[in-house]
């Protein structure tokens, strides 16, 4: 099984990337694993929050060079996969517990924050291997450490420990290893006892607006709110 899903807690989905011999680098198999677990994550109302990690000792090497040698293998499965990923309408957090290179670091990317093991390592190695991303790492990573940060990472190819990651942005926290599940877990089971329209609307106000200006972000803030009014009056809890 290249990719195990379990409920850890009530509304959780924790998908655990799941080939460690390979670093758990994506394979076709792998790529139809994760397909299928987002769309039955989109799906299904039970599930609020959901976590993605690798099994030890890594979190994603990237895509499988040898399952994607051929010209004509189809890596565009991959690009739909971290593009998944990053469409979905509800929160998914990334617990990256080691190397999280290339296509790894484009899922924990594409994911709404990032919680980094002591062990976590992050890379873009695309012109190391002499390719090109075209599943957004030339977009989300200046967004999320800034433009010449982003430029060291990609043009180098040269990992940065967990410390650096949480320096520049790229991370939220940096958890001991011991500690990384149980915090990843703690922080989703806090957003899955909340409504779940208000954290979609919430969510969905952030992506939005962190793609636009801050004139257009403040506006779409405005629209959603306008939104709700009009669906009724909200419940203020304490």
């Amino acid at each position: 099984m290249t990719v195990m899903i379990e409920e850890v807690v009530s509304g959780v989905m924790l998908m655990t990337l799941n080939r460690p011999a390979q670093r758990n680098a994506i394979d076709l198999a792998m790529a139809d694993a994760l397909a299928d677990a987002l769309a039955t994550f989109e799906r299904e109302p039970r599930w609020r929050v959901g976590i993605v990690t690798g099994a030890a000792p890594a979190f994603c090497a990237g895509l499988d060079l040898k399952a994607f040698s051929e010209p004509d293998a189809p890596r565009g499965r991959v690009t739909e996969v971290i593009q998944a990923f990053a469409t979905r309408t509800k929160p998914m957090i990334a617990a990256v517990n080691g190397a999280a290179y290339t296509g790894g670091l484009e899922i924990a990317l594409a994911c709404d924050f990032i919680l980094a093991g002591e062990a976590a390592r992050f890379a873009d190695t695309h012109a190391k291997i002499g390719a090109l991303s075209g599943s957004g790492m030339g977009s989300r990573l200046p967004r999320a450490v800034g433009a010449r940060f982003a430029r060291q990472m990609m043009l180098t190819c040269a990992p940065i420990d967990a410390v650096t990651a949480l320096r520049v942005g790229l991370a939220n926290e940096v958890v001991a290893d011991a500690s990384l599940m149980a915090r990843a877990i703690a922080l989703a089971t806090m957003t899955a006892a909340y409504d779940p329209e208000i954290v979609a609307i919430a969510k969905h106000v952030i992506d939005r607006g962190s793609q636009a200006t801050l004139g257009e972000a403040v506006e779409i803030e405005k629209e959603a709110l306008a939104r709700r009014k009009a669906q009724g009056a909200m419940a203020w809890t304490r």
